[in-house]
């Protein structure tokens, strides 16, 4: 069995794409159907030896290199909600920049990749697209101050229920049950209220608001029945 060569180039190697005149970086060797091919620059194609030239070797003209300067307005991490989402909330999991290139035009887009964090659901998205929630150092928190975002459709839409324990944390109700301390409880609504306040008066979302009325019927549910109860 012949033994096979070595390939031409190697990973690293600065090379001019002698068809365009453009410049790249070998990023990977592949054997193919009996000869070596060449990635560069982690593009989707493949050249063959015949097709690359070392750049210090190369004695054509190369293509002027363009420089493009891209300004990113969200960053991986960050807690977004998306235009047609509602109240939705996403997490940036990813960005890319395609740069289309014209005879008489040129434009570069960004496209961030989103995890919507009730469900998981993957969502590619414009920069136009979102609104900035929260970054990527205190969207976890946010998130877990008010982890009752995605609860709110589960509550009896007439508002005649009372605030169920869903809507607080499991440790946060525990606490409040053995303790019995009703101002614990009152403290806990009025915080949450605080919070639906501000996100309602941020983006006018109804579900925000509804969840609002349902603390409040809840605070004046306690006072109708101050010095005859206890939660």
């Amino acid at each position: 069995m012949a033994r096979r060569k070595k390939p031409k180039y190697k990973i690293g190697d600065t090379v001019v794409i002698t068809m365009y005149g453009t410049v790249g970086r070998i990023t990977d060797v592949k054997w193919l159907d009996g000869k070596y091919v060449y990635e560069v620059n982690k593009s989707d194609g493949l050249f063959l030896e015949s097709g690359l030239q070392i750049l210090s070797e190369y004695d054509g003209t190369v293509m002027e290199q363009e420089q493009i300067d891209i300004e990113y307005k969200y960053f991986i991490g960050d807690l977004v909600q998306v235009s047609g989402y509602g109240a939705d909330l996403f997490k940036v999991v990813g960005f890319r920049t395609e740069i289309w290139r014209y005879k008489e035009d040129a434009w570069e887009d960004v496209i961030y990749e989103l995890s919507r964090v009730s469900d998981g659901e993957w969502l590619e998205a414009g920069e136009e697209e979102l609104t900035l929630v929260a970054d990527a150092e205190s969207a976890d928190t946010f998130i877990q101050k008010l982890g009752l975002l995605y609860l709110v459709n589960k509550q009896d839409k007439t508002g005649s229920k009372p605030l169920s324990k869903k809507i607080l944390r499991k440790d946060e109700w525990e606490v409040i049950e053995r303790k019995k301390e009703r101002k614990q409880l009152i403290d806990n609504l009025l915080d949450i209220y605080n919070d639906y306040r501000i996100l309602y008066e941020l983006f006018s979302d109804q579900e925000y608001y509804q969840v609002m009325r349902v603390i409040v019927r809840k605070l004046e549910s306690l006072a109708n029945n101050d010095g005859k109860s206890h939660v």
